[in-house]
């Protein structure tokens, strides 16, 4: 059997019926300062520089969450479904 709900609902709604916080406002500074920080980059080697203080761990970072999702998802797969009867 398969079920499909789907619920047409704004992000605030969503947000509120989940119970999860509304972060609008870390975000909107969040994003002022990044723009205003990348005002400040005219090469790529400044972006360059502005990306690892942004992300210190880098593309070890990256790999380490990659595993992290993909061994999530590996033993999420391996479960038994149940079988359609």
């Amino acid at each position: 059997m398969k079920v499909n709900i789907e619920i047409d609902c704004t992000p605030e709604e969503a947000r509120a019926f989940m119970g999860l916080p509304d972060v609008s406002e870390a975000n909107s500074v969040y994003v002022d300062s990044l723009t205003k920080a990348m005002k400040g980059v005219s090469s790529p080697d400044q972006l360059q520089d502005f990306a690892k203080h942004l992300a210190p761990m880098g593309q070890m970072g990256m790999q380490m969450f990659q595993n992290f999702m993909s061994g999530g998802m590996g033993s999420a797969g391996d479960r038994k479904k149940p079988s359609d009867d």
